[in-house]
This record gives C-alpha cells, sequence and structure tokens, in this order.
C-alpha cells in the first residue's frame, strides 16, 4: 500500500510591510517553516499574496526577498513541486521567478484529487458575491495594455508608488481581516457553497481573507481558509485529513479555532 502525500498549505505572507525588519523577521520565519515542511512534504503550495508587492520589469524586480526565493529554488531543485497563485497584491508576477525559482504559476484556481479527496485551490481574490469595486479593479490590473504602460514608469517611481498604495490597501482592511463577518457575510463561503451545488469537493482551500477558518458546507465538505503570517502564522497539513496548525518559535503547534471559526 503506497504511502499518503503530505501536502502544505500556507498563504498570505505579504513580504514587504509594515517596515522592513519586520518583513525581514517573517521572512525568515516562512523560510524556517519551509525547511521543516520539506522534510516530508510531497508538495507544497503558497496560495498567494507571497509579497505585499510584485512587479517584474524587463529586467528589475523588487529588491528583498533572496531568502525566500533561494528557499523556493532549493526545495523545487530537490524535487519537490511547490505551486505558487497569484494574489491581489502579487498579480504581477510574470515568467521570471517561475523560471528562475522553478515553482508552477497559478493565476486562477485549481482543483487536484488527492489521496482520495478531491481539493478546490485558489487565492480567493474577487471570488463570490459583492466586492465589484476590486472585481473592476482586478480587470483593469489584469489588462496586458495597463500592465504594459505600468512597465514605462521608472522602477524607482512605478515599485514606490505601487507599494504606498499596496501598504494603502492593507492598512485599510485590517479591522475587517479580523472579524468573522458570519457564513452569509463571508463571501468565499458562498461561493463555495455555490460550486458544491453543481460538484462536490471535500475541502475548498483558500488565502485572502487573513482570518483562519474552518466551516462545514456539507457534512462532508469544508471550507478552509488559511489566515496570514502577519498576525497568525498559520498553515494546513493535508495526508488525507486536513490538519490547521501554525508555526511559532520554530516548532509545529496545533492551532486552537476561537469560538465559531470552526464549524
Amino acid at each position: 500500500m503506497n504511502s499518503p502525500q503530505v501536502i502544505y498549505f500556507a498563504s498570505d505572507f505579504h513580504l514587504g510591510v509594515p517596515t522592513y525588519e519586520s518583513s525581514l523577521e517573517r521572512e525568515k520565519a516562512v523560510v524556517s517553516w519551509l525547511d521543516h515542511v520539506r522534510k516530508d512534504a510531497t508538495e507544497i503550495f503558497l496560495v498567494g499574496d507571497i509579497f505585499d508587492f510584485w512587479f517584474e520589469y524587463k529586467h528589475a524586480i523588487p529588491k528583498g526577498f533572496v531568502r525566500l526565493q533561494g528557499k523556493i529554488a532549493e526545495i523545487t531543485d530537490s524535487g519537490i513541486p511547490v505551486h505558487v497563485f497569484t494574489g491581489n497584491h502579487d498579480m504581477w508576477i510574470f515568467d521570471y521567478l517561475p523560471k528562475e525559482l522553478g515553482f508552477q504559476l497559478h493565476r486562477s484556481p485549481i482543483t487536484r484529487e488527492i489521496n482520495g479527496k478531491k481539493l478546490y485551490i485558489g487565492h480567493g481574490d474577487g471570488l463570490g458575491p459583492g466586492d465589484r469595486g476590486y472585481k473592476f479593479i482586478k480587470k483593469v490590473f489584469d489588462n496586458r495594455i495597463s500592465q504594459w504602460m505600468f512597465a514605462r514608469l521608472h522602477p524607482n517611481f512605478g515599485i514606490s508608488l505601487a507599494s504606498y498604495f499596496s501598504k494603502t490597501s492593507r492598512a485599510s482592511s485590517i479591522a475587517e481581516d479580523k472579524t468573522f463577518l458570519g457564513k452569509e457575510n463571508e463571501w468565499l463561503y458562498q461561493y463555495c457553497k455555490e460550486i458544491n451545488q453543481r460538484e462536490h469537493f471535500d475541502h475548498y482551500i483558500f488565502g485572502h481573507r487573513h482570518l483562519p477558518l474552518r466551516l462545514s458546507i456539507t457534512e462532508n465538505s469544508s471550507y478552509l481558509n488559511l489566515g496570514d503570517w502577519i498576525n497568525y502564522r498559520t498553515f494546513a497539513r493535508f495526508d488525507g485529513e486536513l490538519a490547521f496548525q501554525c508555526w511559532r518559535d520554530g516548532a509545529v503547534e496545533e492551532y486552537v479555532f476561537p469560538e465559531g471559526l470552526d464549524g
């Protein structure tokens, strides 16, 4: 009998904010976590917003984050597949990082069958009802003409400008990120319910929301939000069973959901 695959999921590192020092400390924590999970991982999924801002010019990229980039390259070079999803903050990852670091890039949700379970995996931005303003902006940012025009800006100006607006966007959502809105107002939960009416999935795994959540859709289907690494340092481990954990002081701990956020 084959051993089960061991899959890890994490999202929303938001490297680059709020300060250089705190971002560097978080990056080192992510790297130490990756060193730990690679010991038994068969695949690793990084489910969006790895960077708080990213844009690849033809001959330039944002400074920093070299520890994480080197670690991902080391892991993929060892034969462990790494999947990276673009998020709303780093949708302008193009071909440089996938080619240089060897990961598989995903721009929209994917489905997989692993260990006999059907998984639906994505970052989560722009899905579900509501948020029409962001959905419009995303279409603009996804447009190749818009990307071409931004690339005409000098990197010193373009990266500074985009980083400013990215940090402003994050700051405006801090309070909401920590508040459970109720199932009826959690857009990703509603999105999962809609998908599950057409096709069953055992687990829906998303980032973007920043709040760790594990909510039942049906008796045998669940929605999991991975939280973030700014406040929680949470991640999921899947070997046929889905465990929600966190990385604290260089060690794994089981994550305990507050009342109402697990059920």
